[in-house]
């Protein structure tokens, strides 16, 4: 009998454990829609290999709007358009994969947020499983705003660097605010491997990436219209 309730208890105890780790990314979500994060999983991870953290948040209004139009045009063209899942780019990726070509992936910004934020570094199923999962709450209690805002402060530029703020000041000298849209389109450029790549010293490939996404942010029109 005695062994029984202390099984009960121990099944409770692990039940209220699973039942705050299942709320708490929800709680945490609801949190920094108003708070910004103070520091993300990447930031530590980063710390951990000896670089170091270099943020400063700054609010969007604060913010070039060039930035946030570069980031959409060279990462995610229909930010403005889906839920946080671009299921049309999803589809075609898996056909490409399918098919035996290189998948380039289909993460959307709203994704990456979720990821920057609430999870590990990494590329393991598990993690991804999550991404998904959590990403449609943070477009629901968010909005693309927020989104962007949140996204625009915590994504690695650099070596050590993070956010709209410490790129400007740190590669072109000047705060987030005065960012010009080549610059703007520099920074953009590089967030695929900003630890390989720098928008202070572009490589060739990195500056036509930079002109190309120039051109796109004319071409996108309507589809920045969630950040204006």
């Amino acid at each position: 009998m005695l062994r029984r309730r202390h099984a009960g208890r121990g099944w409770r105890r692990l039940g209220r454990i699973a039942l705050v780790l299942l709320l708490l990314p929800t709680f945490l979500i609801l949190l920094f829609r108003f708070v910004p994060p103070p520091v993300t999983p990447l930031m530590l991870w980063r710390l951990v290999e000896g670089e170091g953290l270099d943020k400063d948040w700054t609010a969007f209004a604060a913010i070039s709007p060039h930035l946030a139009r570069a980031v959409i045009a060279a990462e995610d063209n229909r930010f403005c358009e889906h839920h946080g899942i671009d299921w049309p780019a999803l589809r075609h990726e898996i056909g490409r994969a399918w098919a035996g070509e290189h998948a380039r992936g289909a993460s959307t910004i709203s994704m990456q947020t979720t990821k920057n934020v609430l999870l590990w570094p990494g590329r393991d199923p598990v993690r991804k499983v999550l991404e998904a999962a959590l990403t449609p709450q943070l477009e629901l209690l968010w909005g693309k705003r927020r989104i962007m805002e949140v996204y625009l402060n915590v994504a690695e530029t650099g070596p050590g660097i993070y956010g709209a703020e410490a790129a400007a000041r740190r590669f072109f000298k000047k705060p987030a605010a005065r960012l010009t849209r080549h610059e703007a389109a520099l920074i953009a450029a590089v967030l695929p491997n900003p630890r390989r790549w720098s928008p202070q010293r572009p490589t060739r490939y990195i500056a036509q990436r930079a002109r190309m996404i120039e051109r796109r942010m004319e071409q996108l029109g309507p589809l920045l219209d969630c950040v204006r």
